[in-house]
């Protein structure tokens, strides 16, 4: 079973894509990651730990939108007083060239938040 593959093609916008606990294939797109880090600039010397929280982070679905997870991990060494990064994932499905369903679940946006 791959628990994580990388792939870095500028032609899919995608930046990287890992496997969850759950054998879920979940991306983050260039877009996505310069919103984070627009938004969340804290996030910037944190992507490896963002994929970490998707690999090995507890996950909860929304109770009003079925579609949206969040994933969360601890982590020792983040910016200010924070304890866990969270991570907000779309699930999907698009259709391929040959009409079979493709998964499209990726990444939507990232944080750190002091837990506890």
């Amino acid at each position: 079973m791959l628990i994580y593959g990388e792939i870095n093609t500028m032609n899919s916008g995608k930046r990287w894509t890992v496997y969850d606990r759950y054998s879920n294939n979940i991306y983050l797109t260039h877009e996505r990651w310069q919103h984070i880090t627009d938004n969340h600039p804290e996030m910037s010397d944190y992507e490896e730990s963002l994929k970490k929280t998707i690999l090995q982070g507890h996950r909860k679905q929304d109770p009003l939108n079925m579609r949206k997870y969040r994933y969360v991990k601890t982590f020792d060494n983040l910016a200010a007083d924070n304890t866990h990064i969270v991570a907000v994932v779309l699930f999907g499905v698009s259709v391929g060239d040959s009409g079979e369903l493709i998964p499209n679940n990726y990444i939507v946006t990232a944080y750190q938040k002091e837990i506890g």
